[in-house]
């Protein structure tokens, strides 16, 4: 596992609580080469695990995301995988959009702190620990409808825009982060439709056989970084290890 880093490596996983990013978490502990797992979630991930410190933070605020910063004291990072975002939120009247007409300033406001600004500000905090010359990856999850080149088909406006504009800001930090740290590299990763409550109500539309499990999403997107190297940092690359059109 992440052959790149060292023995005793330490790892953060945002969103540890929702479905992509607890699996990542129980991923990681089935080896035993991480040395400590700091799990984030609003609710904390408490496990019995020795190794898995858990935070109750919302990293989605200012006052969360700079908690983090100083419950790491500087310390180096070798892993950063964040599972947070928002396609649909019921409680909000949130909703993809078909069209034009249901285009929505606040929705719209909401995905983009959600899906590009929190993980934008995440890297602009977790910059002490990840700076130096250790083996170092932040890898953070995208979608493949934040594809431009790739949008055959419209609608889901402010997803769509919001996972494009979280692709930029991941490509434009790996630039920076190359020069704070030679072997940093920046991964987007899109893990395909999976068996969570972000995909849940449009799963009826998903072809036999592409509905992933957790488990199965978590385990091939950490073999994917496997191959995440600091000269490819910036990358957008599919569940398969496909790189995805920008």
């Amino acid at each position: 596992m992440l052959t790149r880093l060292p023995d005793d490596f330490t790892a953060v996983v945002t969103g540890a609580s929702g479905g992509i990013g607890s699996a990542v978490v129980e991923a990681l502990l089935e080896s035993d080469r991480p040395g400590r797992v700091i799990a984030v979630s609003r609710g904390g991930h408490p496990h019995p695990d020795p190794r898995v410190d858990s935070l109750a933070l919302d990293v989605g605020s200012e006052d969360g995301v700079a908690a983090l910063a100083q419950a790491l004291d500087d310390a180096p990072v070798h892993l950063v995988f964040n599972a947070i975002g928002m396609l649909h939120d019921e409680s909000r009247g949130i909703a993809p959009e078909k069209k034009l007409d249901e285009l929505d300033a606040e929705a719209m406001a909401r995905l983009y702190h959600v899906n590009a600004i929190t993980p934008a500000l995440l890297l602009k905090a977790l910059q002490p620990s990840l700076k130096g010359r250790h083996p170092a990856l932040f890898a953070s999850l995208s979608a493949r409808v934040g594809s431009i080149g790739d949008n055959r088909h419209g609608g889901w406006y402010a997803y769509r825009a919001s996972k494009a504009a979280h692709n930029m800001l991941m490509k434009t930090a790996a630039v920076e982060l190359r020069r704070l740290n030679p072997q940093a590299a920046i991964a987007c990763l899109h893990p395909g439709t999976t068996d969570t409550p972000l995909s849940a109500p449009f799963q009826a539309r998903v072809p036999e056989g592409k509905l992933f499990t957790p488990d199965f999403v978590a385990e091939r997107l950490l073999d994917v970084l496997e191959t995440c190297t600091p000269d490819q940092s910036g990358i957008f690359l599919d569940w398969a290890g496909e790189r995805v059109a920008w």
